[in-house]
């Protein structure tokens, strides 16, 4: 990444800590986050109040980060999402809402939120009544609709620190992924080289 790592801290070393307890590795955006460990905190803190309360499945959700990443050209969540939409549904489809999500095959439902995550990322102030309007025909209701938006937002402000920032996706979350996400992942910063 283009900063150096932050000197030590507590909140850098908890940031490092949880990383090792849950994956075995630091993860390098949190390189970059642990300058301010108190913000990814709170971040981490909003977006499980968000989702705690929803309606939203797990695999919904991935599939609004998969099409706002891919959107984006964002490849670290493109690669870590991807993985978990793997696990939800399978590699092929992963890879298809990655690449084209109207290729994806998806229940109308998720159709719509594939559509929907791409149209905030590509050009928010575009979207229409007619839109919202489509989210609902598909069985979304408002709360729902508002809750996809916030979290398609989330994870834009997220991933937009994180390649401003120059943060390489890490080979452990590639290597992680299955072989058709890592094949539709050609877009955005490279894989940290393996140590």
């Amino acid at each position: 990444m283009f900063l150096q790592t932050p000197p030590d801290s507590e909140g850098a070393s908890r940031l490092f800590q949880q990383d090792i307890d849950s994956r075995g590795h630091v993860m390098n955006l949190s390189r970059a986050w642990a300058w301010r460990p108190d913000v990814a905190d709170s971040f981490l803190a909003l977006r499980t109040l968000l989702t705690s309360d929803s309606s939203l499945t797990a695999r919904e959700r991935a599939i609004l980060v998969c099409s706002a990443a891919s959107s984006l050209g964002d490849a670290y969540c493109s690669l870590a999402w991807g993985k978990m939409l793997a696990a939800a549904s399978d590699g092929p489809t992963a890879a298809a809402v990655l690449r084209a999500p109207d290729e994806a095959s998806l229940a109308p439902r998720e159709m719509a939120l594939a559509r929907w995550a791409r149209q905030v990322v590509n050009d928010p102030n575009g979207t229409a009544a007619k839109d919202v309007e489509s989210l609902r025909a598909a069985g979304l209701s408002d709360k729902e609709i508002f809750e996809a938006t916030v979290f398609v937002a989330f994870r834009l402000a997220f991933a937009s620190v994180n390649d401003a920032l120059g943060v390489n996706p890490d080979w452990q979350i590639a290597q992680a992924a299955p072989a058709e996400v890592r094949d539709a992942v050609t877009y955005g910063r490279a894989v940290a080289v393996q140590e």
